[in-house]
């Protein structure tokens, strides 16, 4: 991939662990960057660190972004660890099960949307202010073509993903004067431990809605959040960018 200048640049990256939110750490450092890897599960962590090279410039910190106290406490180590935050990558977040809605347990609608919408908040509600404080900042939120369309049997993820779509949007135009540029990206399926976690069936429609019919490659979004979290991405803010195979139809 091409490298984006994200020399000097300190990210933290929910999510981090696995999946798509270690592809972007892997770029990242190739950037230049350091980075921070947020993740609920220590052990996960831990295996994502030793394949990392540039040691010195990797930090990792099991936080459950659903405790704003959590998320407070971890962004300030962060802060003081690095001297700052200029880059925040919400990757992390769940699918919960494939049902309908009339069939949907209580817990599992909540648990959906604490992690995928209210964690969203939280970290940027924490990382925000530190961010003022430098005059600089840049946010990619991870998203879903599910919260535009609406997948079937999926309506807590494709609700979440909707409201990720909306804070972006909102916190774009809050921060438009500040130099902090907020945007969204809406993936199709892409190749992650996610994918593996849906039905065959549920698979099987999303695939079909794709014209390239096939996933995509972590790579491929890693490529554009790293644009998305450079200088040169600084006319774009409360943005959506598809990355969808020619799924997106708006």
């Amino acid at each position: 991939m091409n490298e984006i200048d994200l020399k000097g640049r300190r990210a933290v990256i929910t999510g981090g662990g696995r999946g798509m939110g270690l592809g972007i750490a892997r770029h990242f450092l190739n950037c230049g960057a350091s980075v921070s890897l947020w993740d609920i599960n220590a052990e996960t962590l831990a295996v994502a660190q030793e394949g990392l090279a540039a040691a010195e410039r990797v930090d990792t910190q099991a936080v459950d972004i659903s405790d704003f106290n959590a998320v407070e406490s971890a962004a300030r180590f962060v802060e003081e660890r690095f001297g700052g935050i200029d880059i925040l990558v919400n990757c992390a977040g769940i699918a919960g099960p494939n049902l309908p809605l009339e069939d949907y347990g209580l817990e599992d609608w909540n648990t959906v949307q604490r992690i995928n919408v209210n964690g969203t908040f939280h970290t940027c509600r924490a990382i925000v202010p530190i961010m003022r404080k430098a005059k600089h900042g840049r946010i990619v939120n991870v998203s879903s073509m599910a919260g535009k369309d609406g997948n079937p049997n999926a309506s807590a993820y494709s609700a979440s993903k909707a409201a990720v779509i909306a804070i972006t949007k909102s916190l774009g135009k809050e921060l438009a004067k500040a130099d902090i540029c907020v945007n969204v990206i809406t993936p199709a399926v892409i190749e992650t431990e996610m994918a593996n976690a849906v039905t065959p069936q549920q698979l099987e429609y999303m695939l079909a809605k794709i014209p390239m019919g096939r996933m995509g490659k972590i790579e491929e979004v890693s490529a554009l959040v790293s644009w998305l979290s450079s200088k040169e991405c600084s006319y774009s803010t409360g943005a959506v960018f598809d990355i969808s195979g020619g799924r997106a139809t708006y």
